[in-house]
């Protein structure tokens, strides 16, 4: 199936209903198929034949889900870009993506003119709305979307021959590990992630409205918009959080479930004003991007009556790969099981598979794993290797199936000769009652190899010292996995969903001196 063909598939099966909340504005999905054949025929009349790269970095707005059908639709390959990424980050990508033109708005135009700087053939920029030509560059053209709009045809091509296997999106990682690598996703890759996604939900859940509240401008935003085509549902989008703003929502449209990351789900738990609003329709909230404390959990149940569902994937699994069930119980600290058409393995650093119940790397394999990286093959051939792609996390997975990922690989911490998981570490520290956040990292030892340093985030108004904070974790832990050092900060870094950002800490903390 062709993610060009869903939206017609959509009207043809459930009507005409409204697709798309934004403010005060209203989509139906009639007026947003007629909106992205404009699109796409204002793409291909700035030269965007099939297989071009077209760049998409805005907030979150309709315009997002406008542009994917758009480019899609005139055969183009969509590259999502985080706004939120420096303009040297947006330099790199377009390079190496050599994009023909940029979706963007207003306020990010000075970004994306500068990161174009040193192009010497620069990309066009469709821009949203009213731009600031004293933003941009000399020799940057920029069309105005509204304005080319309204003199577009609806785009017709039936010789586009697109077939199932060609890349639909290419998808750069954060970078938090070197150079980002732009991840090839076809048109069946996300078919077929979306479509496991759709296997489980049950008949009742499958229609009505959920809340985009994580940015479209990545991987979040393709399973959002086949899912709404898929299940005829309808999506309230948000340009920002604001937990508030959440639970009007909820209560105006009965929300059931919605995606959030553990800090939206923080931030609802503990608002002042939760109690104001009937949340009673909420049921389950998609945890994703980085682990969930599993005391947040049960304070989130107990306060809302809703169960917040983990589940782990990657953006080379288009995304998902295990999630955890409406039919089956949560095991604590697991991600729960494979979804459907997605297998796994645990191997050692050899390649072979592990028993039940020990830690290797996990390897995934279906429909939804990428062909490769873009334009680099070096990092094709270490990821994919015999037909299954080698994720560099650690995980183990018990007698029933569960999968438990244990960290990243490269987050591993080895002191002294042990492997110590940073995971059980954080998971003890957010349960004290003065953490609000903490994220644990290796530092170089002399003497150790690596040392433990805790960064922690107090609760507003708490006084804890260090030394408590260690002997705390002392008397939970064996004494090898404990922090030598905590560092206390104001807040973690993290990239545009929310996952921590540990490169940044441990550059930050490199010099730090702990083998006194």
């Amino acid at each position: 199936m062709l993610l060009t063909e869903l939206l017609g598939e959509n009207i043809e099966k459930f009507g005409e209903y409204n697709l798309l909340y934004y403010d005060e504005k209203t989509y139906t999905n009639c007026e947003t198929e007629i909106i992205c054949k404009k699109v796409s025929s204002l793409v291909h009349s700035l030269g965007v034949e099939k297989g071009d790269r077209v760049l998409i970095c805005m907030p979150n707005c309709p315009e997002v889900i406008f542009s994917y059908q758009g480019v899609l639709g005139a055969g183009g390959i969509i590259v999502p870009v985080m706004y939120l990424l420096h303009e040297n980050e947006i330099n790199f990508i377009l390079k190496n993506s050599e994009a023909k033109v940029v979706i963007t708005s207003s306020h990010l135009l000075q970004k994306i003119s500068n990161a174009t700087n040193d192009l010497s053939d620069k990309p066009k920029i469709i821009c949203i709305d009213q731009p600031n030509k004293s933003d941009l560059q000399s020799g940057i053209e920029v069309i105005e979307w509204e304005k080319a709009l309204s003199n577009m045809p609806l785009y017709e091509n039936p010789s586009l021959n697109l077939k199932e296997s060609d890349v639909a999106v290419i998808l750069y990682t954060s970078g938090t590990t070197g150079v980002p690598k732009g991840v090839m996703l076809t048109h069946k890759n996300l078919y077929a992630n979306s479509m496991s996604g759709l296997a489980l939900r049950e008949e009742e859940d499958k229609r009505g409205t959920t809340i985009g509240v994580l940015p479209l401008a990545h991987i979040y935003g393709f399973g959002i918009m086949n899912g709404m085509f898929l299940l005829g549902s309808s999506v309230v989008i948000f340009s920002k959080f604001d937990a508030e703003e959440v639970f009007k929502v909820i209560e105006k449209y009965k929300v059931k479930s919605f995606a959030a990351v553990p800090a939206m789900v923080h931030a609802m738990l503990y608002h002042p004003n939760a109690e104001q609003y009937d949340l009673s329709s909420l049921e389950t909230v998609g945890s994703g991007s980085a682990a969930l404390a599993v005391s947040l959990r049960h304070k989130f149940k107990e306060r809302f009556g809703a169960e917040v569902r983990d589940a782990y994937g990657l953006s080379e699994a288009s995304p998902g790969v295990a999630s955890q069930r409406n039919n089956m119980p949560i095991k604590e600290g697991s991600v729960g099981v494979p979804m459907p058409g997605v297998n796994i393995k645990i191997v050692d650093e050899h390649g072979q598979e592990l028993p039940v119940g020990e830690v290797g790397e996990l390897l995934v394999q279906g429909e939804n794993v990428t062909p490769g990286y873009f334009k680099n093959e070096e990092a094709t051939k270490k990821a994919l290797q015999n037909g299954w792609l080698h994720t560099g996390d650690m995980a183990r997975v018990d007698e029933e199936g569960y999968l438990y990922i244990v960290d990243r690989k490269k987050d591993l911490i080895i002191r002294g000769g042990f492997n110590i998981y940073p995971r059980d570490l954080e998971e003890l520290l957010v349960k004290h009652e003065a953490v609000l956040e903490a994220a644990v990292i290796g530092v170089p030892s002399e003497r150790m190899g690596e040392e433990i340093l805790a960064c922690v985030v107090k609760k507003t108004g708490a006084v804890v010292s260090e030394g408590e904070l260690i002997d705390y974790c002392q008397k939970n832990l064996a004494k090898y996995k404990t922090p030598r050092h905590v560092e206390f900060i104001e807040e973690l870094p993290r990239n545009g969903v929310g996952k921590i950002l540990k490169t940044k800490l441990r550059e930050q903390f490199a010099s730090l001196a702990l083998d006194n």
